[in-house]
């Protein structure tokens, strides 16, 4: 074979081989196009499905949620003995959304504190931003209580209203007030009216507090406040709570006895 043939002939491979190689690059670019939209979209079908079944469990989360306060509700309801079922039916869906409303309100306020307290602030600064925080949601309860309050008076008697203020704070109020009466035997109607007056406001702020337990920290509060002024009137609370305590014993055994005859 001639140099010149063997030129030609390698020139060929070489060009074949340039093809080949050009080819390939060519398919496998193509597959690796293919395989990248593939994943995008696999990545995007599964990111949507993942939303939609994250929604669905909110959903679900917040109807079973709405179920709760709206069972809630009727068991508050039923104590006002209401024969008109479209009345009784409005009134078990205004106390269900004010649960709801409340909740609202509570839980956006912890998440904006919460954010803040994340923040790189100065002590001065972040107290300043908890406060209003505070303000707010103190306003919007506020608001929010007058709405209810007004809705309810236009639909029912002052007694029906009273009933709906005792089932949401547990009965606590006049509870409370029958053992203030019960312990101290020689109040007089001043002290009493100073008790049930002090009792009265604590039950109107833990109407608007989002948990069993902020609602008996209400009267925490006010039960201190009753017992420093019961003090200021001569009253020893210990030897008072004492005596109340021994009677109750003492009534228990003899209905005890009573029994056993």
């Amino acid at each position: 074979m001639s140099k010149h043939s063997f030129s030609v002939s390698s020139n060929r491979q070489l060009a074949s081989d340039d093809k080949n190689r050009v080819t390939f690059l060519t398919l496998h670019t193509a597959s690796f196009k293919k395989i990248a939209v593939y994943v995008i979209v696999s990545i995007l079908i599964t990111f949507l499905l993942n939303s939609i079944v994250s929604g669905q469990n909110i959903l679900s989360q917040q109807d079973d949620f709405k179920k709760t306060l709206h069972d809630r509700s009727i068991k508050i309801i039923n104590t006002l003995e209401i024969t008109d079922s479209e009345k009784y039916t409005i009134v078990v869906n205004l106390l269900a959304d004010q649960y709801f409303n409340l909740n609202k309100i509570h839980d956006k306020t912890k998440s904006s504190i919460a954010a803040i307290r994340s923040l790189q602030l100065s002590d001065e600064e972040r107290n300043s931003r908890v406060k209003k925080e505070e303000e707010e949601k103190t306003a919007q309860l506020s608001d929010l209580h007058k709405r209810f309050i007004t809705q309810l008076q236009s639909r029912l008697t002052e007694a029906q209203i009273e009933k709906i203020k005792d089932g949401m704070t547990y009965r606590v109020m006049p509870v409370t007030y029958g053992a203030y009466q019960d312990m101290i035997l020689t109040l007089t109607g001043e002290q009493k009216e100073k008790i049930y007056s002090w009792l009265k406001e604590a039950r109107e702020l833990a109407m608007d507090e989002g948990s069993s337990e902020d609602k008996h920290k209400v009267f925490g509060k006010y039960k201190g406040r009753i017992n420093n002024y019961l003090s200021t009137q001569g009253y020893n609370m210990k030897a008072e709570e004492k005596a109340w305590q021994q009677r109750i014993k003492e009534k228990e055994a003899a209905k005890k006895n009573a029994n056993d005859k």
